[in-house]
């Protein structure tokens, strides 16, 4: 069977967008060319386009082809970047100030676990919270007006920005708890989208975090039209100075937003109703949805992940099938497909069909609140829907390119989009590889085996496709002297059953491995089981959207109506979870790798690139590119040597916030890390103010920074002390890095540390219990415990003092790394020292990490004069509210003449030390 070579002549806007890309991706260079540069040769290109076109077409052609990659390094340079919002983050200097605003959108929020470091329980550090409870809503405000304060006076000034803002309860234990005691229980105000309210608020700027491939959360909320996150007491509501006003129409693009929000939550809110509804509950438990059902319907339909647990998650990240379950583009690409199908099969004309489907299309895009993919793919659908419906040869590579375009020149920032690359990654896959395959082997036999009655048809087919037909009729015509008549067609529908589940096979398997380089790029992930997960759902997914939809259109007429689909479709979502989980629970269904480095991902996009041409030009060449495909994923995958600096011992302090993680390499390149940062108080509510946490520094910012030096696994791990800030991030490292060993020292009441023990016994990770004195020797690193001493303990909840101190020595250079230890920790080590132990010696020590973030409570004159640090390193939080570091504590290290590094002003910290004494710091800027 022959098939069409790729002729960029016949696709003209595919030829465009792709021109488009490569001139955005220029923007990537050192330094590009300013806009009126560009503007100039912009225009001297479209008059020799022109003028070639009467004299040599050719030529004309790569003309076009430049003047595409020059208008596409413009659009990428002058394209205006998220408004920054700095005069309202002038206003975020912890001090409460009244401001005026509309409701963008309000979530209600689910209760607060024992555990989820957001309700400030027993594993952390008290000094790390504020006096607010958990939250019980998160509220977006557009702000209008904000209280400015100067030394006498105060008054109301116009500003502009976005707020998301936590709506906190009162604490219910302590002194706060029994002044509440007296007042009458709280009640949530009643807060419309829309409404102008003024209240007190106290502003923060969202944490960034200076670290290599550290996801940022501060990115995410600008690009929400969020420059600062800000927290409201109940109690401050109900005080005088607080008014809910609806006097007032809002305006019209807080309406807007506010009307779109409004369709998403109350679409959101019908499953769960008819979960609990009479005629659900009594169903079969096989046949019944259940909350947890509700959750993940709600994501694939409209978006709202706000039920969805990381139970729920995990199974389908570990499996690469996450994205099918949460709204996406593919989701309005499916409702598409499935409006203009059934509009075809009713026979609607051309532009009828087409306007049903951008009709229906856009109807659904709206209930899913209307986020940033949806829209770019509703766009996408849009254009190729009407590219198709304006071409005289309707070719889909056309139109595709007239989509791709559409995207690219409405968000040139749209090309370095995770979700976009993958989208166009997909479709090159499939229609660019997979697409040819099938009609060189299997696409003819099974569109051979359809109408076995029209004999006719076997005069235009080649010789094996009609000699195919006519055993298909023979093999019927047997059975159906045995079976009857109806048994005519079984050998016709079973021959393209099986060919059917092969071109899915070959489309799946062509993805997949086109799919492995995103994987490893945004993802870190070689998910193995990902082929199979994707066979089993992608097709049940096809079904089960649909499903879900009818579930949800029956429901509201009656509760009744919908228990026909509703137990189908429960069915169909048990079978596919559990065959899910089951997969994931398997130890290599998850593979954390580093990302491939520029050299292999420029190999894998090159093999790609030769699969796509030759998969086109003959039999022969189509049979090399599929020999050749599994050269993307395995170049993707490819390991490369860590990034180290042998014969140094490195210590890096990551960027974690107001927490602490510190890197260390020792001179012949092993790896340990101690601590992995963690979320606290404000901090961490307002990073998990959408609903149920997502946010894992561990995950998204400690994993990151490892994978960025290609390290693959930890030789050690250690935990200082078990408060959240350093403990937080340590289940992911765990799972990610599996490290030979886990050093901690000793063991207080604290429910997530028991967790975090079990789980390193489940890893078969070994657990060593450090005390002062003891001594190590790791890879010509000779490591000290200086504390806790074998005389402390603490059968409570963890404290400071619980911290694990260590001393290195690597020849004449030594770092003394401290934890959180306070005074009474650093007295005792003193006293060792003094006694003249020399296990328990402090110093002279060529770099300091200065306990506690640089508390007052640490850091005491005694040890600093043993400690005499050359260098020292605080990590600690931009604008945390504690007043970390101390300003005594920095004039404690300015006397003792050390130079000071913190990572709130210089991000992470890298210092090598030498054995011949020396250090050298490198600047975030300049780290690997």
């Amino acid at each position: 069977m022959s098939v069409e070579p790729l002729r960029l002549r016949r696709a003209p806007l595919l030829a465009a967008a792709v021109c488009f890309a490569l001139g955005e991706s220029l923007t990537l260079l050192p330094q590009a060319p300013r806009p009126a540069v560009l503007l100039a040769v912009i225009l001297a290109l479209l008059a020799f386009t022109l003028f070639a076109l009467r004299r040599k077409p050719r030529l004309a052609l790569l003309c076009d082809a430049a003047l595409w990659i020059v208008i596409g390094l413009l659009s990428a340079r002058i394209e205006p970047a998220p408004a920054p919002q700095a005069a309202l983050l002038s206003y975020a200097d912890g001090l409460s100030r009244t401001v005026e605003a509309r409701i963008v959108r309000i979530r209600e929020l689910p209760p607060r676990t024992a555990h989820d470091g957001r309700d400030g329980d027993a594993d952390s550090d008290p000094d790390q919270w504020d006096d607010d409870g958990p939250p019980t809503l998160s509220i977006d405000l557009a702000l209008t007006a904000i209280e400015d304060v100067t030394p006498g006076t105060s008054s109301m000034v116009p500003i502009a920005g976005g707020v998301r803002a936590l709506l906190l309860e009162p604490r219910s234990h302590g002194q706060q708890a029994a002044s509440l005691q007296s007042r009458p229980p709280f009640t949530l105000p009643r807060l419309h989208c829309g409404d102008a309210i003024e209240v007190p608020i106290r502003l923060r700027i969202p944490e960034r975090y200076r670290d290599p491939g550290a996801w940022q959360y501060a990115d995410l909320l600008l690009d929400q039209g969020i420059a600062a996150t800000g927290s409201i007491r109940i109690q401050q509501l109900r005080s005088d100075d607080y008014a809910t006003q609806r006097s007032r129409p809002a305006a019209a693009i807080v309406a807007l937003r506010c009307r779109i929000f409004a369709a998403q939550s109350w679409a959101a809110a019908r499953l769960p109703e008819f979960v609990h509804s009479k005629a659900n509950r009594s169903l079969p438990a096989a046949v019944r949805l259940t909350p947890d059902d509700a959750g993940m319907l709600n994501a694939m339909l409209f978006g709202d992940r706000s039920r969805l647990t990381h139970t729920l998650r995990l199974g389908f990240e570990r499996t690469a099938s996450f994205h099918l379950f949460v709204v996406s583009g593919m989701h309005v690409a499916l409702l598409a497909a499935l409006v203009f199908w059934s509009a075809r099969r009713l026979r609607l004309g051309e532009i009828a069909t087409t306007s049903v489907t951008l009709a229906l299309s856009s109807a659904y895009a709206l209930l899913t609140g209307f986020g940033v993919p949806v829209q770019r793919a509703l766009l996408m659908t849009a254009v190729f829907l009407l590219a198709r419906l304006l071409a005289r040869d309707r070719n889909v590579l056309n139109a595709l390119g007239a989509a791709a375009l559409a995207v690219l020149v409405g968000s040139p920032r749209a090309l370095f989009d995770a979700s976009f690359q993958m989208t166009f990654l997909a479709i090159v896959a499939i229609a660019g590889i997979a697409v040819p395959v099938g009609e060189r082997s299997i696409v003819p036999s099974a569109r051979a085996a359809r109408r076995l009655q029209d004999r006719w048809r076997d005069a235009a087919m080649p010789p094996r496709l009609a000699q195919l037909r006519v055993m298909l009729r023979l093999w019927g015509e047997a059975l159906a002297g045995v079976f009857g008549k109806r048994a005519y067609l079984l050998p016709s529908i079973l021959l393209r059953t099986v060919l059917r589940a092969a071109e899915l096979a070959l489309i799946g398997v062509a993805a997949e491995a086109v799919m492995a380089l995103p994987m490893a790029v945004y993802f870190h992930r070689a998910t193995v089981f990902a082929l199979p997960a994707n066979m089993l759902s992608v097709p049940l997914v096809a079904v089960l959207a649909p499903l879900a939809m009818l579930t949800f259109l029956a429901s509201l007429a009656s509760s009744w109506f919908a228990v026909l689909p509703s137990a189908t479709l429960a069915l169909l979502l048990h079978a596919i979870t559990g065959a899910i989980h089951r997969l994931s629970r398997a130890q290599a269904a998850d593979v954390r790798v580093p990302g491939p480095t520029l050299a292999h991902t420029a190999a894998a996009l090159l093999v790609l690139a030769f699969c796509c041409w030759a998969v086109r030009r003959s039999r022969a060449l189509a049979i090399a590119a599929i020999a050749a495909l599994p050269l993307v994923p395995l170049a993707a995958l490819w390991p490369s040597a860590p990034a180290v600096h042998r014969g140094q011992l490195e210590v890096t302090a990551i960027d974690v916030g107001q927490g602490d993680s510190l890197f260390i390499v020792s001179p012949n390149g092993r790896a340990m890390l101690i601590d992995a940062g963690g979320p606290t108080g404000a901090a961490a509510n307002a990073e998990n103010a959408t609903g149920p946490s997502t946010f894992d520094i561990g995950e998204q910012v400690v994993s990151p920074y490892l994978w960025s030096r290609q390290l693959r696994r930890l030789d050690i791990l250690v935990l200082t002390h078990a408060h959240s800030d350093h403990m937080g991030g340590m289940p992911a490292v765990l799972r990610n890095f599996r490290p030979r060993e886990l050093w901690v020292a000793i063991d207080p009441y604290s429910a997530s540390y028991r967790e975090l023990l079990a789980e390193a016994a489940a890893l078969g990770i070994r657990v060593r219990h450090l005390r002062a004195g003891d001594h190590i020797d790791w890879d010509s690193v000779a490591v000290n415990v200086l504390a806790p001493s074998h005389a402390y303990a603490n059968s409570g909840p963890p404290v400071n003092d619980d911290s694990l101190v260590l001393h290195m020595q690597f020849g004449k250079a030594s770092a003394l790394l401290e934890g959180d230890a306070q005074a009474a920790s650093e007295d005792a080590m003193v006293d060792l020292a003094r006694a003249g132990d020399a296990v328990a010696r402090i110093g002279p020590v060529t770099l300091l990490k200065v306990a506690h973030h640089g508390s007052r409570t640490s850091t005491t004159p005694e040890f600093l004069a043993l400690a005499a640090p050359q260098d020292a390193v605080i990590s600690v939080g931009e604008n945390n509210t504690f007043g970390h570091p101390r300003a005594e504590v920095l004039d404690r290290l300015a006397g003792a003449h050390a130079h000071v590094y913190r990572t709130d002003r210089d991000g992470l910290a890298t210092f090598l030390l030498s054995p011949d004494g020396r250090i050298a710091a490198i600047p975030f800027a300049s780290n690997p």
